[in-house]
């Protein structure tokens, strides 16, 4: 996918945890593998170190250009130069040709939203299927959303890689806990939300049980911070929240080629930089929401595919998406 990436840089009053978060993402976003180049306007006397923002997007493949409203003079003259600086990166990307790579070259965000009993049913478990042969073929695949595990991660975590990685990603779930209860609110109380609770799911363990099933069946290789890209072949886990524009922006910060997206009810978001590639196990969720859903996965319910076939499509479809073709999100303009 051809992108130019505009990042609007203006963070003050920020503590320097945040301000350093905000840097790394950025730059990680800005060295996505899907962006042909970056355009950065800074108002000028922020906070945030625009200039290293700018270096550090320049360590990748993609041109960089750091435009500064108050030197430049004011909108229009930015908005204008901008305009131009992206347009030259378009065309010098045109010239650029696809060439062969391995599956095991590709990062995969694997996400779910607006879930119901037909979940776990069928659309989870393909997807977990769809895991086990990405991880087969070497690629890396990113298991992410914090709080949709609870209840149900200690069988995540019964396939820790190591010791090491078990005691992380107990301490990662604790700490999700731990905050939630700090608020004072009932967490358990709002999960499962009320559309998941208008689609068959009952309780929060009952939610994470699907949850985990996404996962496939591999080892859980490292535990990875928001953002942090995965650099070991496998599945790891990342600690996002369970939001779906929090945690895609994360998979997308990562360096996912692709993000795979489960939803029962229906979701129609997608990613700027990654394309997010829906299914669904809902035969009335597709037959309404059909120019949203990428995938109906619906045939494992009424027993006419197998949870392997079906992972297959996905795998295959996935595999098309990273050499080109459009997701229905894309197509959408969902960004």
């Amino acid at each position: 996918a051809a992108v130019t990436s505009d990042f609007i840089v203006g963070f003050c009053g920020e503590t320097e945890e945040d301000t350093a978060l905000a840097v790394q993402l950025l730059s990680q976003l800005g060295r996505h593998p899907n962006v042909i180049g970056s355009v950065v306007v800074s108002l000028g006397c922020e906070t945030l170190d625009a200039h290293d923002l700018t270096e550090r997007i320049g360590q990748g493949t993609a041109p960089v250009e750091l435009l500064v409203l108050q030197e430049i003079g004011g909108t229009r003259r930015t908005v204008d130069r901008g305009v131009l600086l992206a347009r030259q990166m378009l065309s010098a990307a045109i010239g650029q040709r696809r060439e062969p790579c391995p599956v095991s070259a590709l990062t995969i965000g694997l996400e779910c939203g607006g879930s119901d009993a037909t979940s776990g049913l069928a659309a989870n478990p393909a997807m977990g299927a769809f895991s086990d042969l990405m991880v087969s073929a070497g690629a890396r695949v990113i298991l992410a959303e914090t709080s949709e595990l609870l209840g149900a991660e200690h069988i995540l975590a019964q396939r820790s890689a190591n010791a090491d990685v078990h005691e992380r990603l107990m301490h990662t779930i604790e700490e999700c806990e731990r905050y939630l209860k700090s608020t004072g609110e009932d967490f358990v109380g709002k999960q499962p939300a009320p559309g998941n609770i208008r689609g068959g799911i009952t309780t929060v363990e009952e939610k994470a049980l699907g949850d985990v099933l996404k996962g496939g069946t591999t080892p859980v290789v490292d535990v990875l911070t928001y953002g942090q890209p995965p650099t070991l072949p496998g599945l790891s886990f990342m600690d996002t929240p369970g939001n779906d524009p929090q945690s895609v922006s994360a998979l997308a910060a990562a360096g996912s080629h692709v993000v795979v997206f489960t939803t029962g009810r229906g979701n129609p978001m997608g990613n700027a930089l990654a394309p997010v590639l829906k299914v669904t196990g809902n035969a009335h969720t597709y037959a309404r929401m059909g120019d949203d859903i990428d995938i109906d996965a619906s045939a494992i319910i009424r027993a006419e595919e197998t949870i392997a076939q079906v992972g297959r499509r996905i795998y295959d479809a996935s595999l098309e998406v990273a050499s080109g073709r459009q997701t229905a999100a894309e197509a959408l303009g969902h960004v």
